[in-house]
């Protein structure tokens, strides 16, 4: 029998958007400002809570008629690009802000770890936030006792736990905000996207901690860019775009069309790179503009694993010798350096000096899932002409390198697939 513990009907938040830009007034004009201002504040705060009909111009709907429900004990991943409402819809759900319109019931304790500083008093120690926000949540100084060595001891930042938070770094804030929100016991628990800020390792922490919150049974709304932690976590998912649920259900089906929308709308400006002139002001040859294409000759900046990519690479300027070479490094997510690639070295290719315009193929991308961006290198023997360290960036979304009935698409250890046999030999 399904159980909702948290129920949201027809949920709507709107926000009054964008400001008119003015030319300085004159002295009489400021006077007369001056003279007007209790009734002109008057009027600007009555403006601010009140929406006419035809205000449509200056309004935006961050959630617009949100419905579904969440059973105790579940997992829901709330998935969507940036600005689609997600954190909006936390927000509300944590009563940082009020509904426009409908309604959300909640039934027991809620703690959310949204924005880096909600929930903590910037003035009170580690050790006083702690105690605070156990308290808001309803809980005993003896219950919440019996958790403290444990929240500093996930957190790791014992030696400042009696410092005012306001010093900490953002990622010591994180640390402790987490430790706080898993370890005090909510019925329900928020996540957002805050668990970027943190180091890698610490990421890792907490999701294995959300897991072991999950095997207690407790209900999670977690909101993430990271499709592997979703996938991994919750067993279903909201879609949200532009304020509404474009589709909810099963986590892989949610996902998987999500992804495929994602393909069909990249940005242009993301697979045609235009170069800043400022970074190239004191090259007198360079790299100007970048066209990013899949092996279907498709301009996209997705790509699944065994795909080709291919760069269109535009030159501007005049080299000093008749002959150059163009090398790219490819990083991944966390700065290591995943693949190297070199006309002149590894292909004994170089350019006559007169062409502007080249091709570069890479691949099959036998890459995990992850983000990925490219530094191109332009270079006449040991001399470097330019060297552009974020060229162009592409997204690896899905990972199933061999034919398989087993689901590799979320497939993310290591680096890179490479391909491989298993045959009897005895």
């Amino acid at each position: 029998m399904p159980n909702p513990i948290i129920k949201i009907n027809n949920l709507s938040k709107r926000y009054r958007i964008g400001a008119k830009e003015e030319r300085d007034k004159t002295f009489r004009e400021a006077i007369m400002d001056w003279v007007c201002a209790p009734i002109k504040n008057f009027i600007e705060l009555r403006n601010l809570t009140t929406f006419k009909n035809n205000d449509s111009e200056n309004v935006i709907w961050a959630l617009k008629d949100v419905s579904f429900e969440v059973n105790k004990g579940e997992v829901l991943g709330i998935i969507g690009k940036n600005g689609s409402g997600k954190t909006t819809l936390l927000k509300v759900l944590s009563r940082i802000t009020e509904p426009t319109n409908g309604f959300a019931e909640l039934q027991g304790r809620v703690s959310s770890l949204l924005d880096v500083g909600t929930g903590f008093h910037p003035e009170l120690t580690g050790r006083e936030n702690i105690y605070l926000n156990g308290a808001i949540l309803g809980m005993r100084k003896k219950e919440i006792e019996k958790k403290f060595d444990e929240i500093v001891a996930f957190s790791e930042i014992g030696k400042f736990i009696d410092t005012p938070v306001k010093r900490f770094s953002s990622g010591m804030w994180v640390r402790l905000a987490f430790a706080v929100a898993a370890h005090l016991e909510p019925e329900i628990l928020l996540v957002d996207e805050v668990l970027a800020v943190g180091d890698i390792a610490f990421q890792k922490k907490c999701l294995g901690k959300m897991e072991d919150v999950v095997k207690g049974g407790r209900t999670i709304l977690f909101v993430s860019h990271n499709m592997g932690a979703i996938r991994n976590l919750c067993k279903k998912a909201v879609w949200i775009d532009s304020g509404k649920v474009v589709e909810k259900g099963d986590v892989d089906k949610v996902i998987k069309d999500y992804e495929k929308a994602q393909m069909r709308q990249v940005d242009k400006s993301s697979y045609i790179i235009e170069r800043n002139p400022e970074e190239i002001k004191n090259s007198s040859f360079y790299v100007n503009r970048i066209e990013m294409f899949n092996g279907e000759n498709e301009r996209t900046t997705l790509f699944r694993c065994n795909e080709k990519l291919n760069l269109i690479v535009n030159f501007a300027g005049f080299p000093l010798t008749n002959k150059y070479s163009v090398e790219f490094q490819i990083y991944n997510e966390l700065g290591q350096l995943v693949s190297t690639g070199a006309s002149g070295l590894y292909h004994a290719k170089h350019f006559n000096g007169k062409v502007k315009k080249i091709k570069i193929g890479i691949g099959p991308l036998t890459l995990t899932r992850g983000k990925y961006r490219i530094l191109l290198k332009v270079l006449s023997g040991d001399k470097y002409y330019d060297i552009w360290e974020n060229a162009a960036g592409f997204n690896i979304i899905e990972c199933q390198p061999f034919k398989t009935n087993q689901d590799m698409s979320t497939f993310r250890q290591g680096v890179c697939v490479l391909q491989q046999s298993f045959d009897e030999i005895g």
